[in-house]
């Protein structure tokens, strides 16, 4: 592979294809298996293609000319600094002046930009190779790190040595740069050095060939794929899919970049003949039919002498547990999705449904391809949803603790369903929102919740996750760089109490969302405004408005809470049928059927879901037995945490042990997917004044129990 400005596949569209293009004709069998069809584009799929292209190239998914000079010359410029870093360091430590003349490092970019599928504004994904004495944890992340925060054309310079893969993030004359390093056991690193060869991975540690592993998987994709072009074009489209729908980001659980270009590769090995329009339809068709969980594999896993670990589940049992294998193809093999849960595979799959119902349509001449990039409507899909409000002192702050944050996210949604036994589903959406009118710095991210979609419950079964909110609040707390102000606050909010700030201008919530198919196959169902009561025999009944008269025997609100303290009093809330809310010695009883003072301001220290007797369009009511109480929201709490870093290493073990593992076929062998048939907190009061955000009574509201009821 080249370096810096050789070493990216820039693919740009081509809206006017000639269908005499010759394509192959002799059958060859890419990847594991031989491919499902062989033939060509007709007319009418050149000029689907050249539609789909002129709508990318609309939807301005193509980088400037400019900007992408720009990004050439910023690493031209990133090669020169790690040239000279690394001759500085073998200057100083005593080197001969040929060492020092001959020291050098090498940039190599991974990613979209290395598979030229990136767009405007795009990160570029780089990789630092250095000399064996160049180390990572003193040389990269402190001597290069000053060396970069000197510079006035880098800023937001972010480490993060203890992830999963150790990265520094900065943006370099307003480019934005995720930089690994890699130390290779040479003394002097070539100019001409081939990253694909197995030989750079000897005598390395772990993290190092992690680091390396971007660049390898990168190269083995363009050289596994039929045709290069055609697979960018699909790609780009497919990415540009994902991000609409709501299913694009590896740390919430659904599958980032390099997920998705296996996806698209092997797609393009099954078809090999088939241009863009074309794979992007086969895409939804192969993956709507995929058995998961058998793995998809660009080539055989190869197992080499150097005694690093490839996937097996017949020899490693974490790899059983993984849910939708997608499998590296350089050595040592990985699955790159490991991050997929029973709860986000079953979302990709009904966007995949989705896809494959709207591209059916297209080729029937009766839809356009616009309709495929619809945006998914979350906020519209769910009746009820956690809210994760992060809020810090300042942007850098935040940066580093929404970074932490995020990376655990999708811990709370293994949590939920570990807990539940699979029967409360979440649905993690990967978007953050910003109320910008908080004078604190502040992002959001959201979950919808339902039950199980025929799940066959006994009467008053509770699936009470107050535990599993307080044990994520714990890893949250687990951070090294905690500082005054960093404080995070989970919420249960109602579709129609879903903060203004999450919509985009203009934009209106429909009272009435179009029914789920889950709604259409149930004849009962309670509209928003219905409470149904748990139990047999037992009526919906109206919600009414509390009376004046209660609301003013409630108990005042407290003032915020110490962090260090822990509240003895409880809240307890039943929605549809009696009242109680408990305060020390006071107690009040009386008749309701709603929750009188619960908003998206409602800090969830307690969160239970009971299954009832009522459903309201396939996203389940708030009713029931509705419990909770005001707890201590932690302060600092001092852990072995780095700004941002997924912690995979630490975490992977136990965040695949939550849930029941998938099995291969009865014979232990890995099948492909796709025949050739295929072919048709109430402390956090006290944290959100120390910033300035928000005032601790608008915070301090009743701790609910989330009751999910439905049809039986």
């Amino acid at each position: 592979m080249g370096m810096v400005s050789s070493e990216r596949t820039s693919v740009s569209p081509s809206l006017s294809p000639s269908p005499l293009q010759a394509t192959p004709t002799t059958p060859k069998q890419h990847g594991v298996t031989k491919p499902i069809s062989v033939a060509g584009p007709t007319e009418v799929d050149w000029q689907r293609t050249r539609e789909l292209e002129k709508f990318l190239v609309e939807a301005a998914l193509y980088e400037s000319e400019e900007e992408a000079a720009k990004r050439e010359e910023v690493l031209g410029r990133l090669r020169l600094i790690v040239k000279d870093w690394v001759k500085d360091l073998t200057h100083s430590r005593g080197y001969s002046d040929q060492m020092v003349e001959d020291a050098n490092a090498l940039i190599f970019t991974f990613g979209s930009y290395r598979l030229g599928v990136h767009g405007p504004g795009a990160d570029i994904d780089t990789l630092c190779v250095g000399p064996s004495y160049v180390n990572r944890e003193e040389d990269f992340f402190f001597i290069l790190h000053d060396i970069l925060a000197k510079m006035e054309e880098v800023t937001e310079l972010q480490p993060v040595p203890d992830a999963h893969v150790p990265v520094m993030k900065f943006k370099f004359d307003g480019i934005s740069i995720d930089l690994l390093y890699a130390s290779i056991s040479l003394l002097v690193v070539p100019e001409d050095l081939d990253i694909s060869d197995v030989s750079v991975l000897y005598d390395v540690d772990e993290p190092t060939v992690r680091s390396l592993n971007g660049c390898r998987v990168a190269d083995q994709i363009l050289k596994l794929v039929p045709n290069v072009e055609h697979f960018c074009t699909a790609l780009r489209c497919l990415k540009f899919w994902a991000k609409r729908r709501g299913v694009y980001s590896n740390v919430t659980g659904f599958l980032g970049g390099v997920n998705w270009a296996l996806l698209v590769a092997r797609v393009c090995q099954l078809y090999p003949n088939a241009i863009p329009s074309m794979l992007v339809s086969r895409f939804f068709r192969v993956y709507t039919m995929w058995r998961w969980p058998n793995p998809v594999m660009l080539c055989a896993i190869e197992e080499a002498e150097l005694g690093f670990s490839v996937w097996d589940p017949r020899k490693n049992p974490r790899d059983k547990t993984h849910h939708m294998p997608i499998i590296t193809p350089a050595y040592p093999c990985m699955n790159s999705s490991y991050n997929v849960s029973t709860s986000t595979l079953r979302v990709m799959m009904d966007q995949f449904q989705y896809g494959n119902k709207i591209c059916e349509d297209v080729e029937l001449n009766k839809a356009q391809w616009s309709s495929l990039f619809e945006p998914y409507l979350f906020f519209e899909s769910y009746k009820n949803y956690l809210q994760v409000d992060i809020i810090a002192e300042d942007a850098d702050d935040l940066r580093a603790w929404r970074g932490w944050v995020e990376s655990r996210l999708r811990q709370l949604t293994l949590m939920i369903e570990r807990d539940t036994f699979g029967k409360l589903q979440c649905h993690p959406y990967p978007q953050e929102y910003v109320d910008s009118s908080k004078p604190c710095a502040h992002c959001a991210f959201f979950m919808g919740l339902q039950r199980k979609p025929g799940e066959v419950v006994q009467e008053g079964q509770q699936f009470d996750i107050r535990g599993t909110v307080e044990e994520f609040k714990h890893s949250i707390n687990m951070y090294m760089f905690w500082k005054p102000g960093m404080e995070i606050c989970v919420s249960h909010v109602r579709r129609k109490q879903i903060p203004s700030y999450v919509f985009p201008e203009g934009y209106k919530r429909s009272r009435h969302p179009r029914p789920t198919s889950q709604q259409q196959s149930d004849k009962q169902s309670c509209e928003d405004g219905d409470a149904c009561q748990t139990g047999s025999g037992e009526r919906c009944l109206k919600r009414k408005k509390e009376p004046e008269a209660v609301q003013q025997d409630r108990p005042a609100k407290r003032q915020s809470i110490s962090p260090e303290r822990s509240v003895p009093s409880s809240l307890s809330s039943r929605i549809g049928s009696n009242i109680e809310l408990i305060n020390s010695d006071k107690k009040v009883q009386y008749q309701e059927t709603e929750v009188g003072d619960v908003s998206n301001g409602s800090v969830i220290t307690s969160l239970a879901s009971e299954v009832g007797s009522c459903e309201d369009i396939g996203n389940e009511s708030v009713a029931g037995s509705c419990e909770g109480n005001n707890g201590s929201v932690d302060g600092s709490v001092e852990g072995s945490n780095n700004p941002g870093s997924s912690q995979s290493d630490s975490c992977d073990a136990e965040s695949e042990s939550l849930l029941e593992n998938g099995r291969l076929k009865g014979n232990g062998v890995f099948q492909n997917g796709v025949q050739e048939e295929l072919e048709p907190n109430a402390g956090v009061g006290k944290a959100l004044n120390l910033v300035g955000g928000i005032d601790s009574e608008s915070v301090q509201k009743p701790v609910i129990r989330l009751s999910l009821t439905s049809t039986a």
